[in-house]
């Protein structure tokens, strides 16, 4: 059990022989609602819009090169665009091994593999819940987060002190008309393009494999450029952030958490002489009891401030003279989650989500034209999932 971490990090990248070609599947269907918010539903509906279908491939060309994919099939309600998408497909390069460190380059679409579990979160068996916590890993932007199109550099090494792991990535992310929504509202007619996503990370994790620990640094800029009949000025968004990252494990428990800070600044967009810029911190805790091998828990808190320097949301509120709720400032997410593992390969998973706060039920810069979120609001989810 306390190998679980490391396992889950692998499983995408099976070892194969040079010539030889592997692929793998999932299937996941489920069933939600969010209540008084329209972070997932609208209206407090409840939707079958949880579906995900895809399909990952490695052919490996020679011993040092292989060719790596996944295309899907998403459907997650309103928290980005439903239909097709290619995740990832690369080309990665095992380096000669140097001073002991172990080296691939990954060139082409490759996949974040900076943070906890921003490498596993595109498969839905490796998800401790269905909506993972929203500090860290925001629905709204899991297409940008996920991959860049560019270069990555991972570099490991193992002896009896422990192992470490290096990352380095330097890319870009296309944003479709939803992605550009978000940053703006419906209204937006304009494009926005995203100039660079530049990331960092460094984990070590002891020969017991018990615990991992890690950190990570990500800056990125974004533009808009207004169209002739659009309501918005051209924009620019600058976002910094800083993570730590945690794991531990026992046989029966798994205990993981993470924290970040981002420093964000927008300009223009909403005038020629806007400017907005604030810090936001929070993160997350959360614990999985195994109670059999077939069947576990999850409990998790989940926080996360919009400016520290405005952390119940006053300030925000009296800035847009009362038209911005000052629970658009905060959220604070409790949620439980039960998991069963019904046959091999097959899955069943449930969770439910009580939320204080909507700061993370819009990624719009100025909130003011979705305020549809109460201050108090829940989400559930039941899914059923295949793998192969």
């Amino acid at each position: 059990m306390k190998r679980l971490l490391f396992i889950s990090f692998c499983a995408l990248t099976p070892a194969v022989q040079a010539g030889t070609f592997s692929w793998h599947g999932y299937v996941s269907q489920g069933i939600t609602q969010s209540i008084d918010s329209n972070f997932i539903t609208d209206n407090n509906d409840t939707t079958l819009n949880l579906t995900e279908l895809g399909v990952n491939a490695r052919w490996q060309i020679n011993p040092a090169i292989a060719l790596v994919g996944q295309a899907n099939y998403l459907d997650g309600g309103n928290r980005y665009e439903s239909g097709g998408r290619v995740d990832y497909l690369f080309v990665d390069w095992h380096l000669p091994r140097l001073w002991q460190w172990d080296t691939h380059l990954h060139l082409g679409r490759f996949k974040n593999r900076h943070w906890l579990y921003s490498a596993t979160r595109d498969v839905p068996q490796t998800r401790a819940t269905a909506i993972l916590p929203q500090s860290v890993y925001f629905d709204g932007f899991r297409d940008i987060a996920l991959g860049s199109d560019g270069i990555l550099m991972q570099s490991t090494r193992s002896d009896e002190s422990g192992s470490w792991e290096l990352n380095w990535s330097y890319g870009k992310s296309p944003l479709n008309q939803g992605e550009t929504g978000a940053f703006l509202g419906p209204e937006a007619q304009g494009d926005a393009d995203q100039d660079f996503v530049h990331q960092a990370s460094v984990y070590y994790q002891p020969p017991s494999l018990n615990w991992r620990i890690g950190a990570s640094w990500l800056k990125s800029d974004f533009d808009y450029q207004a169209a002739p009949t659009d309501i918005f000025f051209d924009g620019k968004s600058s976002i910094t952030r800083l993570m730590l990252s945690a794991v531990y494990f026992t046989e029966q428990w798994e205990f993981s958490a993470e924290l970040v800070q981002e420093h964000r600044t927008d300009t223009g967009a909403y005038a020629p002489d806007f400017t907005n810029k604030r810090v936001g911190e929070g993160g997350y805790v959360q614990a999985r009891y195994l109670f059999t091998p077939k069947i576990s828990s999850l409990l998790s808190f989940d926080t996360y401030t919009l400016d520290r320097d405005d952390p119940d949301g006053v300030g925000l509120n009296r800035a847009s003279a009362g038209l911005i709720p000052a629970y658009y400032g905060y959220e604070d997410t409790v949620a439980v989650g039960i998991r069963w593992d019904i046959a091999p390969n097959w899955r069943l998973q449930g969770e439910h989500h009580w939320v204080n706060g909507a700061a993370r039920a819009t990624s719009l810069i100025l909130p003011q034209s979705v305020t549809m979120t109460e201050k108090h609001w829940r989400m559930w989810s039941v899914q059923l999932m295949y793998w192969f």
